[in-house]
């Protein structure tokens, strides 16, 4: 039991920066908690201004190695929706076949990777190796299954070369597509296996009502495209996300906040959940309903399961996708479609991994960029991370100095606010005041 207490996690690295988490409590009452990001502007939004149409989609996967298939896709919406550029409905399919598996890669790493450890006692995935092996094996074997995917599709695993505006520059086979759909197929008893271990895991019961917002589209569960949805119960077009969606600077961070209808939102796995749990394929309900993750949740470390969950929907609706488009057949006619530069705004919003993401490109009549707005999930995150934060350090602060460590860390990394930042968020000093 402590009453003073001083937290300090300086600096979390990330892909896009570093963060500092600072939680100061005396006489047991919370003084400060902030989720500061110290770390300098990346300018992305700059460095687009002046390109040409078909430049912004390769230059915008570069922000996020994980995530570069959604900034790819959110890229090329945005430029297609501002040229009034509409691609085929093969490419639509394949694209949506592409972006199910960037999910998968991005989930799994973070479920088995860096999340799983917490939960076994570890203080990161190695020692797995040794007390759980079969956990790693299966994460190894799912990753590279995605992995291939994107490969098959994008040209490579990371920063896809064949995804661009229009269309694709050279479409899988039909041999391919076959491949691909062996290898969905023989995922399924890794995914059984994966179910039995995330049963046995003690999920901090810890719940706050927030607002959740993603893309929501009414054939499908949302993950390429659709109207940008609350679980307060208002729907927008995605073109008009300004009317609903808004940013701030903090005067501790350079990093955003984001705030809707009240102070803060979440987005990710767990509000695509909440918003869209009826589209989900009966499989994956079935998973979800053995783990105990029901709709709507408001505790954020079932994130954690509702990635899982969409790992399992991904596989049983690529299986599908797969079908259709050879049943259609491939036809190179239809892999691109004519482009006419020229000016126009255009907004592409996709689900990322970790949530929402924005692109919102103006063009001129030279079909060059003039004005950008990108809005990233992490920074939609910083602030409902803060205010999960507030209301969960007050129910455990008669625990030990250990567990309100552990469980603090654990809270942050359930939002999965970047793959390759969590897995420098070990580096933690604890002091009494």
């Amino acid at each position: 039991m402590v009453n003073n207490l001083n937290i300090e996690v300086s600096p979390v690295s990330r892909v896009e920066g570093h963060g500092d988490l600072v939680i100061n409590i005396k006489d047991k009452k919370i003084e400060e908690l902030i989720f500061r990001i110290p770390e300098s502007p990346r300018f992305f939004e700059a460095m687009l201004v002046g390109r040409k149409y078909d430049e912004p989609s390769h230059i915008t996967s570069r922000i996020c190695g994980i995530c570069s298939v959604a900034h790819t896709c959110a890229s090329i919406k945005a430029t297609e929706r501002a040229l009034d550029i509409k691609p085929t409905d093969q490419t639509i399919n394949l694209r949506k076949l592409i972006y199910h598996h960037e999910n998968v890669q991005s989930n799994v790493l973070h479920v088995y990777f860096l999340a799983a450890p917490d939960f076994f006692g570890a203080g990161s995935v190695i020692p797995l190796v040794e007390t759980h092996p079969e956990v790693v094996n299966i994460a190894l074997r799912t990753k590279k299954m995605a992995n291939d995917m994107v490969r098959i599709i994008g040209g490579r695993a990371v920063h896809p070369i064949r995804t661009v505006i229009g269309g694709f520059t050279k479409l899988p086979t039909e041999e391919e597509m076959i491949i691909m759909r062996n290898m969905l197929e023989a995922s399924y008893p890794d995914l059984e296996k994966s179910l039995e271990v995330l049963k046995t895991l003690n999920i901090p019961d810890f719940e706050r009502e927030t607002e959740y917002i993603s893309i929501s589209d009414p054939d499908e569960y949302a993950l390429y495209d659709g109207n940008i949805k609350s679980s307060d119960g208002w729907e927008i077009d995605d073109q008009n996300y300004l009317d609903n969606i808004k940013e701030k600077v903090v005067e501790y961070s350079t990093a955003k906040h984001c705030w809707a209808k009240r102070d803060s939102y979440m987005v990710g796995a767990l509000a695509r959940f909440n918003n869209n749990y009826e589209r989900l394929t009966d499989n994956a309900k079935k998973y979800a309903a053995d783990l105990g993750l029901k709709a709507p949740c408001y505790n954020p470390f079932m994130n954690n399961i509702a990635q899982f969950v969409e790992i399992v929907h991904s596989v049983d609706d690529s299986i599908r996708l797969i079908d259709k488009i050879i049943k259609e057949g491939l036809d190179d006619d239809k892999a691109m479609v004519d482009i006419k530069p020229g000016p126009g705004r255009g907004v592409g919003v996709v689900e990322a991994p970790r949530g929402l993401l924005i692109h919102d490109y103006t063009y001129n009549s030279q079909g060059k960029v003039e004005k950008v707005n990108l809005i990233i999930p992490t920074n939609m995150n910083y602030a409902n991370i803060e205010n999960d934060m507030n209301a969960l350090v007050p129910t455990i602060i008669d625990k030990s100095e250990d567990e309100i460590r552990l469980t603090c860390e654990m809270l942050i990394r359930a939002y999965d606010p970047c793959i390759s930042c969590s897995t420098h968020f070990l580096n933690v000093k604890l002091v009494n005041k």
